[in-house]
């Protein structure tokens, strides 16, 4: 009675994890052959290459998401770090006439210092992450605000003494071999990623971490400098987000990064689906990223009103969390 019993669980276990293991990208394959019968230019090269440019920002500012929910934390504030970004870029340029160099690693280390003020905030006052990173989020927001009062940075403006020099706008405008910049730079930091959280100690670390902190502290892990680790990445490729952002467009727009946080958030949580893996990965924040970026040019193409397609966004989140969710349940 017992065997008979396993068998049919075993039955009903195999289909179910195989569900869970490639619901995703059976779901990238579903849209796009929906996409391409629907409109004959979607699987051409060059809307392939919009595809690809349009999620690169929003992929990096979801592995940074992924880190800290990977140490059982979350980060809301990439989108406002994003913005801070593009807005000191745009005035290292413009206002002071900067060079590259320094109009790289001022907004890479306002990021930074974002993302350890999040850890400080989370770790050592012990403010719940939400509220943490949201109260962040909002400082930062007013700080660039009040900055740029309240407009975006951009060439001819008053008080302008420079201008987007060539090599800033290769960034995010430039292509390698055909392949834009923004997409390679996204394929480099996802590679990165995945061997250092999968095929390293350290990585190893990061998850035993968010896994079980007190079993890791006990083991030797250092888990707080960890977190802080996790909130400092995210932080790092946000701002490297805004840069590539502000790059593309030749403009510190003080508003840029907002609409990319559902976005992130929502890649993030679909990464939980790839492969079983029942746990935030590099992999599987990709896809989902390609998910979103797939579903949003597809529905652009058929006309469907900006508008409107915050509906779906809003869907595709709430199905991402709920299957995170009800995972984590049966875990």
């Amino acid at each position: 009675m017992n065997l008979v019993h396993k068998t049919k669980t075993k039955k009903l276990y195999l289909p179910t994890h195989l569900f869970y293991q490639f619901s995703t990208i059976a779901i990238i394959i579903g849209v796009t052959i929906f996409f391409s019968i629907a409109n004959d230019s979607f699987l051409t090269y060059n809307n392939i290459s919009d595809i690809l440019r349009s999620i690169s920002i929003v992929t990096l500012l979801a592995i940074g998401v992924t880190f800290t929910l990977i140490v059982d934390g979350f980060d809301l504030s990439v989108g406002s770090t994003a913005s801070l970004a593009t807005i000191t870029a745009a005035s290292c340029l413009v206002l002071y006439r900067q060079e590259l160099i320094v109009t790289l690693l001022i907004p890479i280390l306002c990021g930074l210092l974002v993302g350890l003020l999040n850890a400080l905030l989370v770790i050592r006052i012990k403010l719940p992450d939400l509220l943490a990173t949201l109260s962040i989020m909002y400082i930062v927001n007013g700080l660039h605000l009040t900055f740029s009062k309240g407009s975006s940075i951009y060439e001819g403006m008053s008080g302008a003494k420079g201008h987007f020099i060539p090599s800033f706008l290769f960034i995010g405008q430039g292509s390698v071999l055909g392949i834009p910049v923004p997409v390679i730079i996204m394929l480099i930091v996802v590679l990165i990623a995945y061997v250092f959280l999968e095929k390293t100690t350290y990585g190893r670390f990061f998850y035993m971490t968010g896994g079980n902190r007190e079993a890791a502290r006990l083991a030797g892990i250092p888990t707080d400098r960890y977190r802080v680790y996790a909130y400092m990445i995210s932080g790092l490729l946000a701002s490297i987000g805004g840069i590539i952002l502000c790059s593309r467009v030749g403009t510190g727009q003080v508003s840029a990064g907002a609409p990319l946080l559902m976005d992130a958030v929502a890649a993030a949580y679909i990464g939980y689906a790839m492969f079983g893996a029942k746990k935030p990965n590099v992999i599987g924040t990709f896809l989902g990223s390609v998910l979103i970026g797939i579903i949003l040019n597809g529905l652009t193409m058929m006309n469907v009103p900006y508008y409107a397609q915050d509906i779906i966004k809003g869907s595709i989140l709430i199905a991402a969390l709920a299957f995170s969710f009800i995972k984590k349940k049966r875990k």
